[in-house]
C-alpha cells in the first residue's frame, strides 16, 4: 500500500478557449499520444454543432456533458455469499471523467463519416437530453433506484 495518496496533478488549459475542461475532454479523445489531432476533431465538433444548431459549441458541450453527468451509481459487494448491487454517490472527479468517456464511446458507435461529426451529432442529442450517452446515465440512475434496497449495505 502506498505511504501517501498521489498527488493530483492539474491539466494547462487548451489553447483556444484557455478551459482545463477542454483539455481533459481532449485528452480522452485521444489516440496513441496524437494530442494535435485530438484538439483538430474537438475544435471541428465545436465548429459543426455551431453549424448545425446556431447555438454556441462550446455551450452546447458544456450543456450536453452535464446532462449525461451521473449522481448515483452501482458498485458491486459481496456479502454473505451473494453478490449485490449498492447505490452509493459518484466522486465530483469521477462524475465528470464518466460523462466524457460516455460521450465519447457513443459518438464512436455512431456510423458517421467522421468522428467529428459523430461526436457533434451526440452531442447535439444529449443536449437535448436524447442519444446514448443520456440513455446510458439514466440506465445507471435506473439501476441505482432499483437497488436502492441495498443500501444499508454501503461501504463505510
Amino acid at each position: 500500500m502506498r505511504k501517501e495518496k498521489a498527488k493530483r496533478r492539474y491539466l494547462l488549459p487548451d489553447p483556444k478557449f484557455q478551459d482545463p475542461l477542454v483539455t481533459r475532454f481532449v485528452n480522452n479523445l485521444m489516440l496513441s499520444g496524437k494530442k494535435n489531432k485530438a484538439y483538430g476533431i474537438f475544435y471541428t465538433t465545436l465548429d459543426i454543432i455551431t453549424e448545425k444548431t446556431q447555438e454556441d459549441g462550446l455551450q452546447m458541450w458544456k450543456k450536453a456533458l452535464n446532462n449525461v453527468t451521473p449522481s448515483v451509481e452501482v458498485k458491486s459487494r459481496r456479502i454473505g455469499g451473494a453478490n449485490y448491487q449498492i447505490p452509493e454517490e459518484v466522486r465530483p472527479e469521477r462524475k465528470i471523467a464518466l460523462a466524457m468517456k460516455w460521450l465519447i464511446s457513443y459518438a464512436k458507435e455512431r456510423k458517421e463519416n467522421r468522428m467529428s461529426n459523430g461526436l457533434a451529432s451526440e452531442i447535439i442529442a444529449a443536449a437535448k437530453m436524447e442519444g446514448g450517452a443520456w440513455k446510458k446515465k439514466e440506465d445507471v440512475h435506473r439501476m441505482a433506484e432499483a437497488n436502492k434496497a441495498f443500501s444499508h449495505f454501503k461501504i463505510r
